[in-house]
């Protein structure tokens, strides 16, 4: 097998934001560690990373690049590949199939375990197109919904519904193409509302506790927000896809830096989908039109505060 397309750029300085990541790597393809168009991330035990792209491929990384297998798909793919990934208490991995209506659960070496819904549907217990799903220290499934659902909804470590809530809309807990989940520090869950371009956080039950961003290209703005996560020290990480950009938040929504815009080369990125945050505070950022993946590290600027 050919050798992965890997770079290293050292980040200097101190404080702050870099566009300099310190590792690219990736190439495009379609054969055993390449990547074709990479969609969703989730990073696992040992910070091995679990990547999907638009062949419908699930690959397993270590955090450097390096292909470590096994690669293998959903049962069905015709329809449309997995959007969202995530890890359960277990440390097994969360597939949201989005176009089958269901989240599968994989082991690290990808035997199918479980199998979460799978009827479409708008009644109870039924999902539309499944775009993410975490899961609480309980045992409790959350799993995010739009197309013809626009909501979040719950289920019992059993697979039993629990409830739902959100519809479509602009106001606080409605929503516009939910694309990514996160269960923050704070025992709150981040919802990115991607077309309503905010971040939306609620209680477990669905209670509205405060709305981050709005529609733009300034600080504290947010274009299409695909994907949220955390930092070892709590802060909020958001990935934008209409900026080609990654920010970094306090968790009461305040602009802490930002980091990357549209291009090619390294720092820069071509309509990104997801990332992820590894043990070691890195974020893992799926470029996607770029076909790789850039690490990167995300500080406070100065001045900003915690």
């Amino acid at each position: 097998m050919r050798p992965l397309t890997v770079f290293t750029l050292i980040l200097t300085g101190c404080g702050g934001t870099s566009d300099r990541p310190e590792l690219v790597w990736g190439r495009q393809g379609i054969v055993v560690g390449d990547l074709l168009r990479p969609r969703a991330v989730a990073i696992g035990r040992d910070d091995r990373l679990y990547i999907v792209d638009f062949t419908a491929r699930i690959q397993v990384y270590d955090r450097d690049g390096g292909y470590l297998g096994p690669t293998w798909q959903t049962p069905d793919y015709r329809k449309g590949r997995p959007s969202g990934l995530g890890i359960d208490r277990e440390g097994n991995l969360l597939v949201g199939d989005s176009h089958y209506h269901c989240v599968r659960t994989y082991s690290p070496e990808g035997r199918e375990l479980r199998v979460l819904g799978g009827r479409p549907g708008s009644a109870p217990g039924e999902l539309g197109y499944v775009s993410d799903v975490v899961q609480t220290p309980d045992g409790t499934y959350y799993v995010a919904e739009f197309g013809e659902n626009q909501r979040i909804s719950v289920f019992s470590v059993d697979g039993v519904f629990v409830r739902t809530w959100g519809r479509e809309g602009t106001e606080p807990g409605q929503f516009s193409r939910i694309r990514a989940l996160a269960l923050g520090p704070d025992g709150l869950l981040y919802a990115a509302d991607a077309c309503n371009h905010r971040v939306q956080v609620f209680d477990l039950d669905g209670t509205v506790r405060r709305v981050i961003g709005g529609p733009g290209s300034g600080r504290g703005e947010l274009s299409y927000p695909f994907d949220l996560g955390f930092t070892p020290e709590g802060h909020l990480v958001v990935l934008e896809q209409g900026n080609h950009r990654v920010q970094l938040f306090s968790r009461e929504g305040r602009s802490l830096g930002l980091s990357g815009g549209p291009g090619r080369g390294p720092g820069q990125y071509h309509n990104p989908w997801a990332m992820a945050i590894d043990s070691q505070g890195a974020v893992h950022v799926l470029d996607t039109d770029n076909h790789r993946i850039q690490r990167i590290r995300l500080r406070p600027d100065s001045g900003a505060g915690p």
